[in-house]
C-alpha cells in the first residue's frame, strides 16, 4: 500500500489541485498536512492574513472530511514536522505546489534534502500561478522584465488541464489529525474588523458572483473608487482557495472566449490583472532580493520623518483620498487597487519617505498580501521598479476628483467629512470657516512637495 503526504502551503482547496490531485490518483491513502511554522508565523504572521488563514484550513478541513479525508494539523519546523508526519504513516512520497519566494524556495530545497535521506520521493506542481514562473523567458534571460511582451506571449502560451476534484480522499489511520489553533493561541492580537471570510467555499462563492455581475463591467469601473466594482478576489488567490488558473478560464469562457482570444472588454482587463500578478511571481523569482533593495538602484536619500509617516499610516494627511485609502485599509484589511497607488505615490513622492516602509506596512494589515505583488507594485509606484519613469506622481487631489467625483469614497472612510457634499469634499481647506474642525490640515503641500521631489531626482 503506497501513501503519501501532500503538504498545502498557499494553495489550500481541492479544486484544481495538481498536488492533491496527483496524490488521490497515483497512491492509497494520502495525508493532507498544513504546518504552523514559527518561521513564517514570525515573519508573515500578521493577525489579519492569519485570521482569514485560519478560516479557509477550517473550511478545507470540511471538505476533505466530506470525501472521505482529514487534515493533519501541526506546529513546528515545516521540514522537521513533514518528515515526523510521514514517518506516522509510513508514506513513500511528499506531494507540494511550488512557490517563488525566497523563503518557500529555501524550505523546498531543505524538505528535498531531507526526504532523500529518508528515501522519501519529493513531487513538485504547479498551481500558485497561472504559468510557472521559469516557463516563459525573453531571449538572452532568463525571465522577462517588461510587462507588455510578458503579457504577449503569457496570453498565448497553451495552459495545462485543470486538475479534477477527487471523489475519495482516504485518510491514513495511523496519523492523528490534530487540532486547529485559535488566533490567540498562536501569540498574535486582533485582527481588523471587516475581514472577509476565508475559504475555498466562499472563494468559490465570490467567484461565481463577480462572473455572473461584475467581471463585464471590470474595464468601465475598476477605476471607480466609490462604486468598488473590483473582484476581491485577491485574499482568496493568495491563499490557493481559489486557482488562479480556474479563475483566467472562467473569466474567459464567461465572456464567450476560447482561451486565446481577448476582445478588449471587461473580461480581457481583468485577466490582464491576474497577468500581472504573474509578471511579479517570475520577477521575485528571479530577483529574490527585491524586497529590501531596490531593482532599478536610484541612490535616492530618503526622509527619515516618524511623525509624517505615522500620520500617513493613521491616515490623518489633510489629502481625503489618501486618508480614505489608509483607513479602509485599517478597517478591512484591504484596499480599493486605484487608492494602493494614489497613497503609495503620496507616501514616496510628496513625503519623500522610502517606499520599503510603506510596502511592510501594508504587509501588516493586507489580508491578500502577496509579497512578489506587493514589492513588485511598491516598487513601480516609487520609480525604483522595472519601470525607469521615476517621475511618475499621482496628484492626489485630481485624482480624487476623476476616480471619486461624488465623494462618496471619501465619506465612506473618513465620518469627519460626511457632511461636506459633493465633490467639495476633496479640498476641505477651500472651505474656510465651514472646514470641520476635527479633520486635519494637509501635512505638505502637493505642488512644493513635488517639487522638491523632482529636483533630488533630476
Amino acid at each position: 500500500m503506497s501513501t503519501a503526504v501532500v503538504l498545502f502551503t498557499r494553495d489550500l482547496r481541492l479544486h484544481d489541485q495538481p498536488a492533491l490531485a496527483a496524490a488521490a490518483r497515483e497512491t492509497d491513502e494520502i495525508v493532507p498536512l498544513f504546518v504552523f511554522d514559527p518561521a513564517v508565523l514570525e515573519r508573515f504572521g500578521v493577525p489579519n492574513r492569519v485570521a482569514f488563514l485560519l478560516d479557509a484550513l477550517g473550511d478545507l478541513r470540511t471538505s476533505l472530511a466530506a470525501r472521505g479525508g482529514a487534515l493533519a494539523l501541526r506546529r513546528g519546523d515545516v521540514v522537521e514536522q513533514t518528515l515526523a508526519v510521514a514517518a506516522e504513516a509510513r508514506a513513500n512520497s511528499v506531494f507540494l505546489s511550488d512557490d517563488v519566494s525566497a523563503y518557500a524556495r529555501s524550505r523546498e530545497r531543505r524538505l528535498r534534502a531531507a526526504c532523500e535521506k529518508q528515501r522519501i520521493e519529493l513531487r513538485p506542481f504547479p498551481g500558485v500561478t497561472v504559468v510557472p514562473p521559469g516557463d516563459l523567458a525573453p531571449a538572452g534571460s532568463d525571465h522577462y522584465r517588461v510587462f507588455t511582451p510578458y503579457w504577449r506571449q503569457w496570453r498565448s502560451e497553451p495552459r495545462r488541464d485543470r486538475a479534477r476534484v477527487p471523489d475519495r480522499l482516504p485518510f491514513s489511520q495511523g496519523v492523528a489529525p490534530g487540532d486547529l489553533p485559535a488566533l490567540a493561541e498562536l501569540g498574535l492580537g486582533a485582527a481588523s474588523l471587516d475581514l472577509p471570510q476565508g475559504g475555498e467555499t466562499e472563494g468559490r462563492r465570490r467567484l461565481a458572483r463577480w462572473l455572473a455581475r461584475g467581471v463585464l463591467d471590470y474595464g468601465r469601473l475598476h477605476d471607480d473608487l466609490a462604486s468598488d466594482a473590483t473582484s476581491r478576489l485577491s485574499p482568496y488567490l493568495h491563499f490557493g482557495c481559489l486557482s488562479p488558473l480556474e479563475v483566467v478560464e472562467r473569466a474567459l469562457e464567461r465572456d464567450g472566449l476560447d482561451g486565446n482570444g481577448l476582445d478588449g472588454n471587461g473580461a480581457e482587463q481583468f485577466v490582464r490583472q491576474l497577468c500581472w500578478r504573474d509578471f511579479y511571481a517570475q520577477l521575485l523569482s528571479a530577483n529574490p532580493g527585491t524586497p529590501r533593495e531596490d531593482f532599478t538602484p536610484r541612490g535616492r536619500a530618503w526622509r527619515d520623518d516618524e511623525e509624517a509617516l505615522a500620520a500617513w499610516q493613521e491616515g490623518r494627511t489633510g489629502y481625503p483620498v489618501v486618508d480614505a485609502g489608509m483607513r479602509q485599509l485599517l478597517r478591512e484589511g484591504f484596499m480599493h487597487n486605484r487608492a494602493r497607488l494614489i497613497t503609495a505615490s503620496f507616501l514616496t513622492k510628496d513625503l519623500h519617505v522610502d517606499w520599503r516602509l510603506g510596502a511592510a506596512h501594508f504587509f501588516r494589515l493586507l489580508v491578500d498580501g502577496d509579497l512578489a505583488s506587493n514589492v513588485g507594485n511598491w516598487q513601480w509606484t516609487a520609480g525604483t521598479g522595472v519601470d525607469p519613469r521615476q517621475h511618475r506622481i499621482f496628484n492626489p487631489t485630481l485624482q480624487a476628483k476623476r476616480f471619486d467625483p461624488s465623494g462618496d469614497y471619501v465619506r465612506r472612510y473618513v465620518p469627519e467629512l460626511r457632511g461636506i457634499e459633493g465633490g467639495s469634499v476633496h479640498e476641505p481647506w477651500k472651505l474656510g470657516l465651514l472646514r470641520p474642525s476635527d479633520y486635519p490640515e494637509p501635512i505638505v503641500d502637493h505642488l512644493q512637495a513635488v517639487k522638491r521631489y523632482r529636483a533630488a531626482t533630476s
